[in-house]
């Protein structure tokens, strides 16, 4: 209920009395079911003679009395409930509504408190036995197939990029880590050949993974990612040597 705005007491100036009722679940969810003007049943109130306590009870409507169960079961909701009257005991208890636009008004004063009980009846068994198997139905089933499925869950074809990805882990795979040494000798006697090289030649050439031969590259090379020599390798300048000697005089 809201904490502000004001309050419609029309139903207190008017002195309506409402009831109080328990209802038990399956009847509420039951009159949750309820179409057109929202009729769920009628209540019928005798009382016996003069003195007599008044003896209240509720009939469900006819087309509310079907529940669906485990393996499409069904069975009728018992049709009469019987009411236990009680009294409020001295309590201040008052029924409220509100809006969606949090508009909050009392319609009436608890007059009367009673408890919507089940007729044990053989419909009212067989509730109790839906309940419980409902109650105890696994969350998951595990089905034995008696046929291999051939129709669904067909695979789905390679993706190109998944493709490409397995044969580089294949050639790298096939390509055992030499010793980073001998790694760098085998690069330096190739740049002593030629000044560039692209990634696929050393490759060949080193016969290391991609990723392992670029790890020492880095050591010793630059990478051009432009210019004439764009996309290749060549040594850091300190490590080059690819100048002439100087002649000397004899």
């Amino acid at each position: 209920m809201s904490e502000k705005g004001e309050v419609d007491l029309t139903g207190a100036k008017q002195n309506t009395g409402v009831w109080l009722v328990k209802v038990p679940k399956y009847l509420s969810q039951q009159w949750a079911k309820a179409t057109g003007r929202g009729e769920v049943g009628k209540i019928r109130i005798c009382k016996k003679g003069n003195q007599g306590k008044a003896e209240v009870s509720f009939t469900l409507n006819e087309e509310l009395t079907t529940i669906e169960g485990i393996e499409d079961k069904t069975v009728s909701v018992p049709r009469d409930h019987p009411f236990t009257m009680q009294s409020v005991g001295g309590q201040m208890l008052a029924v409220f509504t509100e809006t969606s636009s949090d508009k909050i008004a009392l319609e009436g004063v608890v007059v009367q408190r009673a408890e919507c009980r089940t007729a044990v009846s053989e419909s009212y068994m067989k509730l109790k036995r839906l309940q419980i198997e409902e109650s105890s139905k696994p969350a998951r089933l595990s089905q034995q197939l008696l046929k291999p499925v051939t129709t669904n869950y067909k695979p789905v074809a390679n993706h190109e990029y998944n493709r490409e990805y397995e044969r580089k882990k294949k050639e790298e795979g096939k390509r055992a880590r030499s010793d980073k040494q001998q790694v760098l000798d085998m690069l330096f006697s190739a740049f002593e050949k030629h000044q560039y090289y692209n990634i696929k030649d050393l490759v060949d050439i080193t016969k290391q993974p991609v990723t392992y031969l670029k790890e020492i590259l880095r050591d010793i090379g630059i990478y051009n990612v432009k210019g004439t020599h764009k996309n290749t390798w060549e040594l850091k300048p300190e490590y080059r040597h690819y100048q002439a000697e100087e002649k000397t005089d004899e």
